[in-house]
């Protein structure tokens, strides 16, 4: 694997699952037991809009940087844009946050996070953003295969009842990426049931979702939910039209605090005919 996330930092993509992870981050803290959070591909966990990577696609100027300059009210957007904000004023204004980042922005002292980077650099990255954090755990290495081991979370002879489990795959082999990352959550919610999971996957013709859908309403878990915007029609199979978190275990709400959240993104991001929606595949009980 070859992927390098900081040229797509940012970008569309990116501002819809952070705001989603930090809404999920949100919803967890409502009760007072401690959190036990993992991040399967956790990347280097700070990018550099200004660096060669991400001004050589620019496609952050049409995520973040589009998404400030609209200043929408929305409460869930304001809580993203104020951690991107809390982020530059620590790292610089040039600086975005990757989610290992959030989740130790968004946590409390007595929570806990993990984040698996198979990419040594990356990884060695990462651990030095983080370094003197106490909560954080830097794994180097597959991240599905350090699920396995992950779950039920713990902390040496602390066990966790609540838990945010974050995939966010490369896609470089795209057919096979979401049927690994299904297979993760299901053997993943076998080991800890009521586990939260999310899953960010990208778009480009709808169409083609068809059998993951399917086999994702087929997870175990009380429910799943589809969050998804759309910057552009869905009728092109060169470019990622849009994306999308397929959520599951969903906090009580969520769905009510995001659909204003994904109608403000698609206004802000989207082109002529963007569009959003939210989509239970199974609901809660």
């Amino acid at each position: 694997m070859n992927y390098r996330h900081a040229f797509h930092a940012g970008n569309h993509a990116d501002v819809l699952k952070h705001v989603v992870l930090l809404a999920l981050c949100d919803a967890l803290l409502a009760k007072p037991a401690p959190v036990h959070a993992i991040d399967t591909h956790a990347g280097r966990g700070l990018y550099r809009l200004g660096g060669a990577s991400a001004q050589r696609t620019g496609e952050a100027d049409d995520g973040i940087a589009r998404l400030l300059a609209e200043g929408p009210r929305d409460p869930l957007l304001r809580r993203y844009m104020a951690a991107v904000a809390a982020c530059r004023g620590e790292h610089g204004g040039d600086a975005y946050p990757g989610s290992p980042w959030l989740l130790a922005h968004a946590l409390r002292g007595d929570d806990r996070i993990v984040c698996c980077e198979t990419l040594p650099e990356e990884a060695a990255h990462l651990a030095s953003v983080l370094a003197g954090d106490r909560r954080v755990r830097v794994h180097e290495g597959d991240g599905y295969a350090a699920l396995r081991a992950l779950l039920p979370p713990r902390d040496g002879e602390r066990r966790f009842g609540r838990g945010l489990v974050l995939i966010d795959p490369p896609y470089e082999t795209r057919l096979a990426e979401f049927d690994d990352a299904l297979a993760a959550i299901r053997d993943g919610l076998r080991r800890f049931p009521q586990g939260v999971f999310a899953l960010w996957y990208p778009i480009k013709l709808r169409r083609s979702l068809g059998p993951f859908q399917r086999r994702a309403a087929d997870l175990p878990a009380k429910s799943v939910l589809q969050a998804e915007v759309m910057v552009r029609p869905d009728d092109s199979p060169l470019r990622m039209n849009g994306s999308g978190m397929l959520l599951v275990n969903v906090p009580w709400q969520l769905d009510v605090a995001l659909a204003p959240a994904l109608a403000a993104l698609a206004k802000a991001l989207g082109e002529r005919d963007s569009s959003h929606r939210l989509h239970w595949l199974r609901s809660p009980a």
